[in-house]
């Protein structure tokens, strides 16, 4: 057995020599930025790909989450929100001047819960920001129907969402602006980067001037926009990987499977199960675990994990209500996020990559079993 250490999720990579290829290429045609060829052609294949007809492409995942609320208009107010995410999350709402207001999650799928969203919502809200919580998507028809009623906006952090669908429709579509994530560790990937799906030829339009300092031609700037536009290095390397997504996807699904049926009668284990209906993406594979049946804490395995060079992860862990920048808010009060509470404090993500050997797993598996 090697001694190598594995990660909690890492995508597949490209071919080499083909990456190299496509360097050359644009190295040939001294464009390497700026809306070049390439950065048209990923936009166009993953418009297809996706099943959205209006993407955009970022040089991140928290740039897109930063623009959505520039490209709605949304300027002051508040903005419900998750303490169930990555931090970039509830950054972005800081960062455009607006305040964050947590609610609690579904235990069943770790996402917003709609009920108590609807129950936060005052005359300074402005927005709901749900997160599809590792690929499982919302409960996006109640939350549209809650935005309605109250006349709000709606910004999905899709980051976790790359090519789910529900019903043969991608979960992308939903809302007023979706954004992805194309980091190193996600199931696609352009080394960094993100993207913006929106709705509309105009709303496309606006995106597209945001993202480059707010410039609509070469003499015209329509709004303080920013630079965030992806470069064409980056580009290439995401067309290549696009080639492989589906692979790496079903690859990571039977690895997924593996632990399930590894773990199905442990006590004190918890996953969660493919929701009927959906196309899942298994960018992660979190489980639960109770202390008490488990007889052992979270934080005890993943210490033990980590001293046998096994680094899963404690996603998400701390909640981003507990970080002091946030921690002051009335919504971040411990009593009001019992539910993100147990989780932050229960959930591992064990390693999950395409090239993941059984070896690898029975290793993994080992410390649980």
């Amino acid at each position: 057995m090697d001694n190598r250490i594995l990660t909690v999720t890492s995508p597949l990579l490209p071919d080499l020599v083909e990456f190299t290829d496509e360097l050359r290429k644009i190295w040939d045609k001294r464009w390497i930025t700026n809306n070049g060829e390439y950065h048209q052609r990923l936009e166009a294949t993953l418009a297809e790909y996706l099943g959205v007809e209006y993407i955009s492409l970022f040089t991140n995942g928290t740039l897109p989450l930063l623009t959505a609320f520039q490209a709605l208009d949304i300027r002051d107010g508040e903005v419900i929100t998750t303490p169930y995410s990555f931090v970039a999350t509830t950054h972005a709402i800081w960062w455009n001047g607006l305040t964050p207001v947590f609610v609690d999650i579904d235990p069943k799928t770790g996402n917003i819960d709609p009920e108590k969203t609807e129950e936060a919502i005052t005359e300074r809200t402005r927005a709901i920001l749900p997160v599809h919580v590792y690929g499982n998507p919302c409960d996006t028809k109640r939350i549209q129907e809650i935005a309605d009623k109250h006349h709000l906006k709606i910004i999905y952090d899709a980051a976790h969402a790359f090519g789910v669908e529900r019903d043969g429709k991608s979960i992308l579509l939903d809302g007023d602006i979706s954004t992805l994530s194309f980091h190193a560790t996600k199931v696609f990937n352009t080394i960094e980067g993100g993207a913006m799906v929106v709705h509309s030829t105009e709303m496309k339009q606006r995106i597209d001037d945001l993202k480059n300092f707010g410039f609509h031609d070469e003499v015209t700037v329509v709004a303080p926009g920013i630079n965030s536009k992806m470069d064409e290095i980056r580009a290439a390397y995401g067309l290549l990987n696009l080639r492989q997504v589906d692979d790496a996807i079903a690859r990571r699904k039977e690895i997924v499977n593996r632990y399930r049926n590894s773990l199905r009668n442990v006590s004190g284990i918890r996953y969660f199960d493919d929701i009927e209906g959906i196309r899942h993406n298994y960018c992660y594979f979190p489980i639960y675990v109770d202390e008490e049946e488990f007889g052992m804490s979270r934080d005890t395995l993943y210490n033990i994990m980590r001293e046998k060079g096994i680094l899963g992860r404690r996603y998400f862990y701390p909640l981003i209500s507990d970080f002091p920048i946030y921690s002051h808010l009335p919504s971040a009060r411990p009593e009001n996020l019992p539910n993100a509470r147990k989780m932050a404090d229960s959930v591992i993500c064990l390693p999950l990559f395409p090239d993941m050997t059984e070896e690898d797993e029975e290793r993994v598996l080992n410390c649980i079993v």
